[in-house]
């Protein structure tokens, strides 16, 4: 089917004149000109000149009048389709504050519980009319982005000898948000007012929100899908293998890590049909969206273990079968001739021919058959690409995989006369038998597309547990890679390479043509604002639930989504207020008034809790900080990035210091012991002097104990305070230039004395008079003052 009749039956009609005017860029080109044809009755049918003025008209029609007109209208549609869910919102909150205290008496007034039923109908209707608006206007973008990709494709073949339009559009699509728009947090809001609206109806009054309840986690993944410019490749390798090692496996066994194995090729080989039946389903988000693809590793000519995928998602829950199969057989089995006998009888002969295996694995090559029956799938599309894994052994909570020469072939027989692969095959024998490899110059252009950048897929085990890993968190948010949440290779494959047989185009396709590199500091505030605008939405769902509690987010301080952030809160603790302030006739009502009064100084408190909002904290913020060459402003604060981990060397230090005060005390003791036991009995002041040393001695070991003990303590709480103290320092060294002055004192008066001595030969002469005019009780005590002199 031709794209126009596409567009045609795709239109809503109240929406008709704001879609792309797809007849009138035909016009523009003059696609219907015919060459110059003899056989025409008419004269003067040949073509008139593609002039500078007619590329000026269409690139003016296609950039600045159609892409504006659509791009406003979008615009347009969802702003009053987030005012019309925030009506919807308020209405609610009004019996969410009084349908709890007014049910009793509600129950018995059969005019009034009318009356909050009606209402509610009201609200339901209009829930309903805002759900079928956001489907028709999802459908109204894919279309037009579609139109306005084919408007250009035309260009550039027709006209496109001078000027290719198709590089700017792309350029132009990707700045605008109609393409590119994320309705999960409106559907999010909605989804709880239909929950509340029908717990209402159904006279349940107890709150419970209709979002899944992570207490109670499967045992499923939840998978992130990012774009990763070759520039930024190693950066992102390294900073994901500090975390997770790398699992390389061994070509013939997955099970056997081989560490000198390098990273493994993958070949897909994807199936679809003539009409791209299953793309276009995959596209659309249909309820039975399925996929079939054969996978393995490394080159086909070395045999390797081939593997039947078939992937099912059905009511946002993806499930899959697979099982192996040799290469000799898959032909058969894609014609149904082969229906798996041999390794069947091989199970059976060793699992039992009735057995739960058995069983199970014919029901799966059941299944894929009479899929393969039903749609009449054949091999269309070839997706090689090198992975590079990181997983812990064992462990399969956390699993990446870093995709990189990503390059898409065409693996179809559409065209008869110009098959790319032979029918009769179920694989391109001129890639595989030739065992060519990345980046395949063998081929031809129009039959192979390489990606432009690496493919980054992230799957978390969704067990239950809200513990966050803040290292993912903070990769994910970061400028190493650009989010691409519902890229889809097989999409992605059949758009680039098959873009004349279908007409629906996934929106990534714009984001081609520009460059995914982001400053670090953009992709840190853009990252803030969005955290900002989820904890807002978090709060407006909490509010009307009667599950709201304080935000996980902080907001760092002067960033952009602090102001925003601080704004919502308020708004909507606002709300609350004027509702609980509305009736205060009863101390009751008081009580509530005081309760919410508080609860928002706190939950601002819990919120910002660092940040200021005076006069002279506002201006500071408005002027713009000079940072010194080579200083760069952080992109995160110390406090919120996680839990502080001490370092051993932190310990280590605090011993070292303790060991170093206890080898003091030891030196001192030694000292003060050998001049004890040196001095002698009579040697009084060596003694004295040796007491003092041990006292020095003691008074170290003590400090050092003591001082480990504090900055123990102080490392283990985090302490933000000094380690050091001179006390201990202090005092020892006075004690011991206390105690060595006063060694030197005494052993300067001792040498005096000596001295004296010699100086004074009348000494004796003296004596031998005093002892011959003294009585014999002075002569006993002029000996005993003489001996002890001695």
């Amino acid at each position: 089917m031709r794209f126009a009749k596409t567009l045609e039956n795709s239109i809503y009609e109240p929406w008709k004149s704001h879609y792309i005017d797809y007849k009138k860029l035909k016009r523009l080109l003059r696609e219907d000109e015919a060459e110059p044809n003899p056989s025409s009755s008419k004269t003067g049918t040949i073509a008139k000149e593609w002039t500078e003025d007619d590329e000026s008209a269409f690139v003016e029609e296609l950039v600045n009048v159609q892409l504006e007109k659509v791009n406003g209208f979008h615009s347009e549609t969802i702003d009053r389709l987030r005012e019309r869910t925030s009506e919807c919102e308020a209405k609610l909150e009004a019996f969410n504050g009084s349908n709890d205290s007014q049910s009793a008496e509600a129950a018995d007034n059969q005019a009034e519980n009318d009356a909050m039923k009606s209402s509610l109908q009201g609200v339901l209707e209009e829930l309903n009319g805002i759900t079928e608006e956001i489907n028709r206007l999802e459908k109204y973008s894919r279309i037009n982005y579609t139109g306005f990709l084919k408007a250009a494709k035309k260009h550039d073949r027709r006209r496109g000898s001078q000027y290719k339009v198709r590089p700017l559009l792309q350029v132009r699509l990707a700045a605008l948000p109609f393409n590119s728009e994320d309705y999960s947090p409106l559907l999010y809001r909605l989804s709880a007012m239909y929950s509340f609206v029908r717990q209402r109806l159904g006279g349940d009054h107890h709150r419970a929100s209709s979002v899944p309840d992570t207490k109670n986690g499967g045992d499923g993944y939840k998978s992130h899908k990012f774009w990763v410019h070759p520039e930024n490749i190693l950066e992102a390798k390294t900073y994901i293998l500090r975390r997770l090692p790398v699992l390389v496996y061994n070509p013939q066994s997955a099970k056997v890590v081989d560490g000198s194995q390098s990273d493994p090729s993958i070949t897909s080989l994807y199936f679809d049909n003539q009409d791209f039946a299953l793309y276009n389903k995959k596209l659309d988000k249909a309820s039975d969206d399925a996929s079939l693809r054969l996978r393995w590793y490394g080159r086909l000519k070395e045999k390797p273990e081939i593997v039947v995928e078939k992937k099912t998602i059905k009511d946002d829950r993806s499930s899959e079968i697979r099982f192996p199969i040799k290469d000799k057989y898959v032909q058969a089995f894609i014609a149904g001739k082969y229906g798996m006998e041999k390794s069947i009888e091989k199970l059976s002969a060793r699992e039992g021919s009735n057995s739960r295996p058995v069983v199970e694995f014919k029901s799966k090559v059941d299944e894929i058959l009479e899929f393969i029956k039903q749609f009449d799938l054949q091999p269309v599309l070839r997706a090689n690409y090198t992975r590079t894994a990181f997983q812990v052994p064992g462990d399969d909570r956390i699993r990446i995989s870093l995709d990189t020469d990503v390059t898409f072939i065409r693996e179809d027989a559409l065209d008869e006369d110009r098959p790319c692969r032979i029918p009769e095959e179920w694989h391109r024998t001129d890639i595989d038998n030739a065992g060519m490899e990345y980046p395949f110059p063998e081929l031809k252009r129009g039959e192979i597309v390489r990606f432009p950048f690496a493919l980054l897929e992230i799957k978390v085990k969704d067990d239950g547990s809200k513990k966050r890993n803040e290292w993912l968190s903070d990769l994910m948010s970061s400028h190493l890679v650009k989010e691409a949440p519902k890229f889809s290779k097989f999409v992605h494959g059949v758009a680039q390479l098959f873009e004349d047989y279908v007409n629906s185009f996934p929106f990534w396709l714009s984001d081609l043509e520009t460059d995914i590199r982001k400053d670090p500091n953009d992709a840190f505030r853009e990252e803030q604002e969005k955290k900002a605008k989820q904890a807002e939405d978090d709060m407006r769902v909490g509010s009307l639930l009667g599950t709201k509690s304080a935000s996980s987010f902080s907001a760092a301080v002067g960033s952009p989504a602090s102001k925003q952030f601080t704004a919502s809160t308020e708004k909507v603790d606002n709300a609350g207020m004027e509702q609980a302030t509305e009736e205060r006739d009863s101390d009751e009502d008081a009580d509530q008034t005081l309760e919410a009064t508080v609860g928002r100084a706190s939950g601002l408190r819990s919120i910002l809790p660092a940040f200021s909002n005076s006069k002279y904290a506002r201006a500071q913020r408005r002027q713009p900080v000079k940072l010194p060459p080579g200083v760069h402003k952080p992109s995160q604060l110390i406090k919120d990035s996680g839990n502080v981990r001490v370092e051993p060397k932190v310990w280590l230090a605090n011993q070292r210091t303790f060991i170093k005060w206890q080898h003091i005390s030891i030196l001192l003791a030694s000292l003060s012991l050998g001049l004890f036991n040196a001095a002698g009995k009579d040697n009084k002041v060596a003694r004295g002097l040796a007491v003092v040393y041990t006292l020095v001695a003691a008074f170290a070991g003590l400090w050092g104990l003591y001082m480990y003990q504090v900055r123990n303590r102080m490392i283990r709480a985090r302490s933000g305070k000094d380690f050091d103290n001179v006390v201990g320092p202090i005092v020892v060294c006075v004690g011991l230039v206390v105690a060595l002055c006063l060694n030197f004192g005494f052993k300067y008066h001792g040498a005096f004395q000596e001295e004296g001595k010699e100086l004074n030969p009348n000494h004796s002469s003296n004596f031998s008079s005093q002892i011959r005019g003294a009585n014999p009780i002075q002569q006993h005590a002029i000996l005993q003052e003489t001996s002890w002199e001695q």
